[in-house]
């Protein structure tokens, strides 16, 4: 096709995006009409997918780092047909589907929520790890590829080391990331805030990096080619772009790479609204219309695409038809069911640490769940997933046979993969940590959260009972954070997050079961350190017992009339059986215990249910390691519970139980102190 018509095509995008802009009267023009030519470049002519099959899982997959380009994605899917005009010029308004910062819609060809710039290049990065790991299992043939797009801020962003050294120390030629490289950011020229030389940076993470000028087709064209053509390393085009490219002032001079483009509608800048959209070729009149030229070759593109889709499944029926075993895998994988899995057929030796028993659990997985990617930042002999490690291989360059990816110290760029592999599909992600770290993580856990991924995350090392390691290192207030996301729903009316504390080695294997069977958020499987006298089974199979846990909360020992009910998870339900063992020998009393593993699952139980486990006519007492606020929502005003208000200290974590008051003689102390203030109110 002409230049003509490819420069008319970018100009087209050009046009829409600053239209978008202008009409909502808030986004960020210049990025996308710098960017517009190599999106139009990529999707004409390298970007393979199905047009009538858009969530084809063989597709080429497009993750967009700068959110804040949302309207050079709308614009350029628009082109393809992925959307109406009523759709792009409604962007950013209440009901649309073109919010303001791209949300996941693959049927529209929206890959990755993105915004908190930094997240989506490197869940690019964790799509590529997933579709290397399924080529290993399913053949050559599986080579789609993953396109990134980053910019300036995306590049600044921490995160961008940790996954441009991953990336390239895993040799993922199959990632092809563009560097929108126009020297601007919101606030300032790039020269005021960096003086790195980006190239070399990547040359020396391994990758491939190739420096255009991001305007000129042809340099495009090569780039892309070259890239597709890579053999050992991920490859990172730069191209270098103008800022509100095409923009011109009243006076129809050029108004480009100016910083005042960058996020606010053009005309409140010094370029002309009217005359650039007449500069790029568009009717004034009818902003959101795609120019006649361009809606032809599309056309035509289109076709083009449905037919090498064909071409492609053509080729993967054959395979199909001859690995009948094999296809049947693969679209078992793809499924996102279970295997037949016995959770109680998992033996634990007494007392286990529930980090140990998750561990044991891990084994029992790594034997029976082949599209399993488990992940650890440096910690797997202390966060225990050294449990699948042992039956299974690292990810390395050349060699995705195993199961076990050896993130190094970098635990939101851990995360982001996560989150990148669930989004690619096939696959599932698991990621661990020390609970104190998952600090790190929180931008990560929200997107995990918001895009409703089933990425299980395990943090171990729960509690002040670290020990000597000392108050940076024990987590206190980290479960109230993460048992925010419980309160939160998510678009779907759900909880964002499942957070689940076992009290003991059953209710870990009970826990495991939760998390591989929840399959619409993300999970947090927050284990201790130390170990834990396993909670007596009231009658029978402690395993049978602990699956009520399934309801989030449940009674572990049960008394008519009782005169206190108490309330914990993790290892404090242990510590609550001490204190009971106390008050029922010396004092006479009659005492419940539950164990509520997730207050947000158990808020969703029947009401009837709830009352019947925690009654409100009778006095509630909650013991938790970490800030009271874990459990007030279930004792209520006339309940109590103890917990900390202060960072940790170092020393032994027996010593620290007796100094924090966190011994079963200590705690039934408390109780009773409780008991008689509620007797006497």
């Amino acid at each position: 096709m002409t230049k003509k018509v490819d420069q008319q095509s970018a100009d087209n995008i050009r046009a829409l995006a600053v239209a978008m802009v202008e009409k909502a009267n808030s986004g960020h023009p210049g990025g996308p009409m710098g960017g517009a030519d190599f999106m139009h470049i990529l999707y004409s002519e390298f970007f393979n997918y199905d047009p009538t099959d858009m969530e084809w899982a063989f597709r080429d997959r497009f993750f967009m780092d700068a959110g804040h380009l949302s309207t050079l994605m709308y614009a350029q899917y628009y082109l393809l047909g992925n959307y109406a005009k009523d759709d792009v010029a409604n962007f950013r308004q209440w009901g649309s589907i073109t919010p303001g910062h791209p949300e996941v819609d693959v049927k529209r060809g929206i890959e990755n929520t993105s915004g908190p710039l930094g997240q989506g290049h490197t869940m690019g990065v964790g799509a590529a790890i997933a579709a290397k790991f399924l080529q290993a299992r399913f053949g050559d043939w599986m080579n789609h590829k993953i396109y990134g797009f980053i910019s300036d801020g995306g590049i600044q962003e921490e995160i961008s080391q940790g996954a441009g050294r991953i990336a390239g120390h895993l040799g993922l030629n199959n990632f092809i990331m563009f560097f929108d490289s126009n020297d601007i950011q919101l606030s300032t020229s790039t020269d005021e805030v960096t003086t790195e030389d980006t190239a070399k940076k990547y040359e020396a993470w391994g990758w491939k990096v190739i420096t255009i000028d991001g305007h000129n087709h042809t340099e495009i064209r090569q780039a892309l080619t070259d890239a597709n053509n890579e053999k050992e390393r991920p490859t990172l085009i730069i191209g270098k772009t103008i800022m509100g490219k095409g923009c011109v002032t009243a006076d129809g001079s050029m108004f480009e790479g100016h910083c005042e483009l960058h996020g606010q509608p053009i005309g409140h800048t010094g370029a002309d609204y009217q005359k650039t959209l007449l500069n790029l070729g568009a009717d004034v009149e009818n902003p959101f219309d795609i120019f006649p030229e361009v809606a032809s070759y599309y056309k035509t593109i289109l076709e083009k695409k449905t037919a090498q889709a064909a071409q492609k499944k053509a080729t993967i029926k054959a395979w199909r038809e001859a690995n009948k075993a094999l296809s049947d895998k693969l679209d078992f994988f793809f499924s996102g069911k279970l295997p037949e899995l016995d959770f109680s057929a998992v033996e634990h030796k007494a007392g286990l640490a529930t980090r140990v028993a998750s561990s044991n659990v891990l084994g029992y997985l790594a034997d029976h769940v082949e599209n399993m990617i488990v992940s650890s930042a440096d910690l797997s002999n202390s966060d225990k997933t050294d449990g699948f490690l042992k039956k299974t291989t690292a990810l390395k360059k050349g060699d995705f046979s195993g199961g076990f990816l050896q993130a190094g110290v970098a635990e939101l760029t851990m995360a982001c993969i996560a989150n990148g592999i669930a989004l690619h599909g096939g696959v599932i992600p698991v990621v661990a940590t020390f609970f104190v770290f998952s600090d790190y993580m929180k931008p990560a856990i929200r997107l995990s959260g918001i895009q409703e991924l089933p990425v299980k995350y395990i943090w171990t090392h729960d509690a002040f009972r670290v020990g000597e390691d000392g108050p940076t290192h024990q987590p206190v207030e980290q479960e109230a954070q993460i048992r925010l996301l419980e309160k939160l729903k998510n678009h779907s009316g759900k909880s964002s997050f499942l957070a689940l504390r076992p009290s003991d080695s059953a209710e870990t294997s009970v826990a495991w079961k939760m998390a591989l069977e929840n399959q619409d958020t993300p999970t947090g499987l927050i284990l201790s350190r130390q170990g834990i006298k396993d909670i007596p089974s009231k009658t029978g199979s402690r395993y049978n017992q602990a699956l009520e846990a399934k309801k989030g909360g449940y009674l572990v020992k049960e008394v008519e009339n009782p005169d206190v009910v108490l309330i914990a998870n993790g290892s404090e339900v242990s510590t609550l059986v001490a204190a009971t063992e106390i008050l029922e020998k010396e004092n006479k009393l009659k005492v419940n215990i539950v164990s509520v593993i997730s207050e947000g699952l158990f808020k969703q139980q029947s009401q009837t249910y709830q009352e019947r486990i925690i009654p409100k006519n009778k006095p509630l007492f909650g013991l938790t390691a970490g800030l009271p606020v874990n459990l007030e929502g279930l004792v209520g005003e006339k309940g109590t519970v103890f917990g900390l208000d202060h960072f940790g200290y170092s020393a032994p974590a027996s010593v620290l139980d007796d100094k924090f008051g966190f011994t079963g003689e200590k705690v039934s102390k408390e109780i009773l102190n409780y008991l008689k203030a509620y007797n006497n109110k």
